[in-house]
């Protein structure tokens, strides 16, 4: 569950959605606690959270498609070209998502991989005439030779839209035939979807833009419906055998008073089996896990 632009801020309400949207469930888990800098680390009964380092040592703010793409490769790009870059990756940026980054290496293996997301009609003419660029994750998961779901694969309940609802779609992209899901039956089509891979991937970049806008009731009521969908995913999900891992590419929606992006650490919070999830403690940064997933898969 990837969550664009989510970092974990100061407990201020005036600035902080995190710190006073109403969120049971991310609350629960964390033993009475909210997504804060504060928060992390700790180990519950069903959860853990860390806080990870996103700026990897490399001056400026972290931005989307250097933390994308080292979310998926393990490599840390920021280093390696000695910047920060995005939205969209550069040529410098792409070229460590030649493989396929995770879903490349996890199919080769034989493991079965998908981005859960479904893309419009809109998305793949734009993208085939050259006036959208593929975003870091989509990007990944076309050079690793798998598709993108489509219109038809969320009609079918085989995806799912970017606002988990379908509502999106209905009102923005005036798609009326667009099923509709609730927040609760979201969460469960994503724990159903997922028992059917090795590895799924959802990417949730309206936390991003909600960020950028600086809207605390439009940021609150984002968080409030995720807290829903979450929560109804974690009900339906195996708490001892399979794993939920949450995490960010960079802060942003967590402090409102700026449009920029920040330096806090991301979270990485990890949901379900506990032997799985004691495999990351320790962990300190962005770049760390992709190894790890990798290795929970047997893949090396």
């Amino acid at each position: 569950m990837f969550l664009d632009g989510v970092g974990l801020g100061a407990d201020n309400p005036g600035s902080n959605p995190f710190a006073c949207a109403h969120m049971p469930a991310l609350t629960a888990l964390l033993g009475g606690r909210r997504l804060l800098a504060d928060a992390a680390p700790q180990t519950g009964l069903n959860a853990d959270l860390l806080g990870l380092d996103a700026g990897l040592g490399v001056s400026g703010l972290p931005q989307s498609a250097t933390g994308q793409a080292v979310l998926l490769t393990g490599e840390n790009i920021p280093a390696a070209l000695g910047y920060h870059y995005g939205p969209k990756p550069n040529p410098d940026v792409a070229r460590f998502l030649l493989d396929g980054g995770l879903f490349g290496q996890l199919s080769r293996a034989g493991k079965r991989a998908a981005l859960l997301n479904a893309y419009p009609p809109g998305y793949f003419s734009a993208i085939a005439s050259g006036k959208r660029l593929y975003s870091a994750i989509p990007l990944a998961v076309s050079q690793a030779g798998l598709s993108l779901f489509t219109e038809s694969d969320l009609q079918s309940g085989d995806a799912i839209s970017a606002d988990f609802t379908g509502a999106g779609w209905r009102e923005r992209l005036q798609q009326p035939d667009t099923p509709l899901l609730s927040p609760v039956l979201a969460g469960r089509r994503l724990a159903s979807l997922a028992r059917s891979y090795d590895f799924s991937f959802f990417e949730y970049w309206l936390s991003d833009y909600a960020g950028h806008q600086q809207d605390m009731p439009a940021a609150i009521a984002l968080l409030e419906q995720f807290d829903t969908v979450f929560g109804a995913l974690c009900n339906d999900w195996d708490m001892e055998t399979d794993l939920i891992l949450l995490t960010s590419d960079h802060g942003n929606l967590e402090d409102l008073s700026t449009r920029r992006h920040t330096a806090n650490p991301v979270p990485l919070l990890l949901v379900g089996n506990p032997v799985a999830r004691r495999s990351f403690s320790g962990m300190s940064n962005l770049a760390q896990v992709a190894g790890k997933i990798s290795q929970l898969l047997s893949v090396y």
